[in-house]
């Protein structure tokens, strides 16, 4: 071990172990799959290429069409129910599509699930309605916010801002929440199909790279966990790997499982060894 490593703290040390297993599990989960993608073309014999089907995001059924004020409205009676039942570990995925998306099917067991993911949402609107939470007493908050904050034109510095004020409310409201900041996933660039592909392409992902690199920062400041998940989802040229993807912004089922296995490790690493919060 180096003189570096020895004198590193040991947060440091865990940060990077976990890390790097994160990185290889989901390594061998997309060797996996793409052993799973070889052996089926084999088997399809005298097919030379199989027809590419673009996954989709989950159906939400008329949800789908709903405003934001109406999905405000919905996730306010599934916080007051929580809040009414008080389930053991609950666990929120507060933040925008990509949360809102995230098949219930695939969140890791063990724990009460409570999803206030609203499509479109930004850092402000997350930040503002932070209060349907105030009666509900939960363990852990997973915050994935500032996709929509950079399609919109907003400057690093207010998402920063935002995000500081996001940690700073959750931890007043419930001083004993775990509170983890996820990083921010960059988009498929030139293979994106998403409708607003020019917005997206006018968002370099090294700016995406440099602010996750300030959120992590703004979490040590802060005291609170950092769950690096944009080096899984990147390919050599950093853009989100389009197997991963339904447009180029969106995550698909291989995507979310992607997800699933980061959450799962960083959870028995970095959350399952501590005692859970009292209240």
């Amino acid at each position: 071990m180096s003189i570096a490593l020895k004198k590193a703290p040991t947060w440091a040390l865990l940060s990077l172990l976990t890390n790097i297993l994160l990185i290889l599990t989901i390594f061998v989960l997309l060797l996996r799959n793409e052993f799973r993608s070889a052996s089926l073309q084999t088997s399809e014999g005298n097919t030379t290429k199989l027809e590419q089907k673009q996954p989709v995001p989950p159906e939400l059924g008329p949800r789908h069409q709903w405003t934001y004020q109406q999905w405000v409205a919905q996730l306010e009676r599934e916080a007051q129910a929580a809040a009414q039942n008080k389930p053991k570990r609950l666990t929120v995925l507060a933040g925008d599509s990509l949360s809102l998306w995230f098949p219930a099917k695939l969140l890791p067991a063990g724990r009460a699930w409570l999803n206030q993911g609203i499509s479109g949402e930004t850092s402000n609107g997350l930040l503002r309605r932070l209060t349907l939470l105030d009666r509900t007493q939960p363990e852990t908050v997973f915050v994935m916010i500032g996709i929509n904050d950079l399609i919109r034109g907003v400057t690093d510095e207010a998402i920063l801002d935002n995000q500081r004020l996001i940690i700073q409310d959750l931890r007043w409201v419930h001083p004993n929440v775990e509170i983890i900041i996820q990083s921010i996933l960059p988009h498929s660039g030139a293979q994106a199909t998403w409708e607003g592909r020019d917005r997206l392409l006018a968002i370099p992902n090294s700016r995406i790279r440099e602010l996750n690199r300030q959120l992590a920062l703004l979490a040590e400041e802060e005291g609170v966990k950092f769950l690096d998940l944009y080096q899984l989802f990147t390919d050599p040229q950093g853009n989100l790997r389009i197997e991963l993807s339904s447009d180029g912004l969106h995550l698909n089922e291989q995507g979310y499982l992607v997800w699933r296995s980061a959450l799962q490790l960083f959870t028995q690493l970095e959350l399952d060894r501590q005692p859970p919060a009292e209240y």
